[in-house]
């Protein structure tokens, strides 16, 4: 069976860079009939947060990403401490000593050299009295695993055949000196017990997955199906790390973004696909292929979400607004009646409130100085309320022939008087749901 997982650190806000690669995953568990795990990564006490656990998971199911099981890394202490007894039982794992300045120097040194900073291994030959006169010296150490120095190779799904020489990688820390188990070591051992079989992460994970399929090679498990999606930039090609702070998806949620119009682009973003609106996520799963995406840099505007956004609202029926509606304070009787009207003038849901208050209390007019007396003279013919859908031709028949004015000089003049708007739903519609008219005089 198909098991993939999605494993955020609940250190911030989920942003389109981690949908993008929780939406992968996602789709390649249900087109499959497999298992979609949410993997709560909070190793690190300090900055894990539970406040973050709930917003990862209100936003996931904002989307309608559901997980089949969750996951808490905090609580696998032991399963990790397990595996590194078993590395460093054969050899595999060793302690380091060295401070981050000294390392710096190192790699400075290196680079001045023209070599690449890969760790030198200094430690890996200190004999126990050595490691315990330094660990009296500077405490614990951090631990590192050894890799072996040979050409890693594996077939990415998006990537293709990629070779990495483990030569020319430094060898992983896994664990901390104050004992914190880092991303690389949990992540492999819960990959390997937890049977995932796809993993799909960003292009800057490559060089991890290297290492991590010798570490998985190391502690007996199978060797996941990789594939490393391109990295998102801003649409001018600016890297998006800037402007992730905007880009968080409960700030998309506010500003009005309808969630499957989010789904709908990121699940085809990057790839040899048009982007096409999907009623659901079955239908976006039902279309989703790996092996269509690119590799190169994939090009997001948030911009892009909002015609998106209305074209779903244009075929949403009444009944997936109806709470909208009422909180905008439409009445019961003129909800039907009301959505038909500004279905199709509404670019999120925010602005449903805005076209009931002009309904509900008329709009500020919008006169042109060369129009004044006109609409004047046209509001003194404008018969009292209530209006129904033959109000708006009969009222515009009798300024024609009192003005002899017609086309866009008779009709743009009197909407803006009565709506405030230079466009808009077709005004034998509107006239019917204006309950107020400040316009007359």
């Amino acid at each position: 069976m198909t098991t993939t997982r999605f494993a955020p650190s609940p250190t911030g806000y989920i942003h389109v860079g981690n949908l993008r690669t929780a939406l992968m995953n996602y789709l390649i568990a249900r087109k499959s009939g497999g298992t979609f795990i949410l993997r709560i990564d909070d190793t690190d006490p300090e900055r894990s947060k539970e406040e973050y656990v709930d917003a990862i998971k209100q936003d996931l199911e904002w989307l309608g990403l559901h997980w089949d099981r969750v996951e808490r890394q905090s609580l696998r202490l032991d399963r990790y401490a397990e595996a590194a007894d078993k590395l460093r039982g054969m050899g595999r794992f060793y302690e380091c000593f060295e401070t981050p300045t000294e390392l710096d120097l190192k790699r400075k040194k290196q680079l001045n050299m023209g070599k690449p900073p890969v760790y030198d291994r200094a430690m890996l030959n200190l004999s126990a009295e050595e490691k315990d006169k330094l660990r009296a010296e500077r405490g614990d150490g951090h631990w590192r695993f050894l890799l072996d120095q040979e050409r890693i190779e594996w077939t990415d799904g998006i990537l293709g055949d990629l070779s990495i020489d483990a030569a020319s990688v430094s060898d992983p820390v896994l664990i901390r000196g104050d004992g914190q188990v880092l991303y690389t070591l949990a992540s492999v051992v819960d990959d390997t017990e937890m049977g995932v079989t796809n993993v799909v992460r960003g292009s800057d994970h490559v060089t991890n997955t290297a290492t991590q399929i010798q570490m998985i090679e190391a502690l007996g498990g199978t060797v996941p199906a990789f594939a490393h999606h391109s990295l998102l930039t801003g649409p001018q090609g600016e890297a998006l790390s800037k402007r992730l702070g905007t880009l968080a998806l409960r700030d998309l949620r506010e500003a009005g973004v309808e969630p499957m119009a989010l789904i709908s682009l990121m699940a085809r973003l990057g790839s040899s696909d048009p982007v096409e609106i999907r009623a659901n996520l079955d239908e976006v799963a039902e279309g989703f292929d790996i092996t269509k995406f690119g590799s190169a840099p994939t090009k997001f505007d948030v911009d892009d979400l909002y015609p998106l956004t209305a074209r779903i609202l244009h075929e949403t029926p009444l009944s997936d607004v109806a709470a909208d509606l009422k909180a905008a304070g439409v009445p019961d009787e003129l909800a039907d009646k009301f959505w038909a009207v500004v279905r199709e003038n509404i670019t999120t849901r925010k602005d449903i409130a805005g076209w009931w208050e002009l309904f509900a209390n008329g709009a500020d007019p919008v006169i042109d100085d060369e129009d004044k007396e006109f609409v004047a003279q046209a509001m003194t013919m404008l018969p009292d309320g209530p209006y129904d859908s033959d109000t708006w031709g009969n009222w515009t028949a009798a300024v024609k022939e009192a003005t002899g004015r017609k086309g866009r000089g008779l009709f743009m003049p009197l909407r803006k008087a009565l709506t405030g708007q230079s466009h808009g739903p077709d005004m034998k519609d509107v006239m019917p749901l204006l309950q107020v008219v400040k316009a007359k005089g």
